[in-house]
């Protein structure tokens, strides 16, 4: 199920907003390396309690995109490369998106109401595990249909679990509550009405 063997040209046609984010992810990492220009693109977005609280709110989103380093960026890419298009194809691509935007602007909001006014992060983290949260739910409506789906996805999230409270510098908060986001969005979409109206209206588009 999670087995990628498309070509280049094929994961992009594919998988369009997997696509886009892993590009985007990559171009601005890209950027934060640039003498000066890279290090002023990570001021203005590092999420910064101090500066939310003092009305810079782009800073809930913008560390979604941000990476502290090459293996940081190079898990959550792996992992959104890897799951990403599963869920987008299940999902839809605006669905997909807001699973996974909704997820990492949550986690970062969770962030700020909890942690004191220095705390700094960056990642997708939150996101990344916003879309496990989706397929969480996905498990839940699937259970007796798809068996192998909860045989992969429960091991990775409570894996994931376990290692966001085991290896040092990780926001937590941000993982919990993009789980938890993507669960929610994943029991709203993936209810088994809501897929068969969307299959239905999927066979009347290709009719007309």
């Amino acid at each position: 199920m999670f087995s990628r063997t498309e070509n280049f040209k094929q994961y992009i046609k594919l998988y369009p907003v997997v696509s886009s984010l892993l590009a985007l992810n990559i171009a601005i990492h890209l950027l934060t390396l640039v003498p000066i220009l890279g290090s002023q693109i990570f001021s203005f977005g590092v999420h910064f309690n101090l500066l939310i609280s003092e009305g810079e709110y782009w800073r809930l989103l913008t560390p979604i995109f941000l990476h502290a380093s090459f293996a940081h960026l190079l898990f959550n890419m792996f992992s959104l490369y890897i799951f990403g298009p599963e869920l987008e194809q299940i999902a839809g691509k605006a669905r997909f998106l807001t699973i996974y935007m909704l997820a990492g602007l949550v986690g970062n909001v969770a962030t700020y109401l909890i942690h004191d006014w220095n705390y700094t992060s960056v990642g997708a983290s939150g996101a990344i595990y916003g879309i496990f949260g989706a397929f969480a739910a996905l498990v839940y409506y699937m259970r007796n249909f798809m068996p192998q789906l909860k045989q992969i996805i429960i091991p990775i999230i409570v894996i994931g679990v376990i290692m966001t409270f085991l290896q040092p510098q990780i926001n937590v908060t941000a993982h919990l509550a993009g789980l938890v986001t993507g669960f929610i969005l994943g029991m709203i979409y993936f209810h088994p009405k809501r897929i068969a109206a969307w299959k239905k209206r999927q066979r009347k588009l290709k009719s007309v």
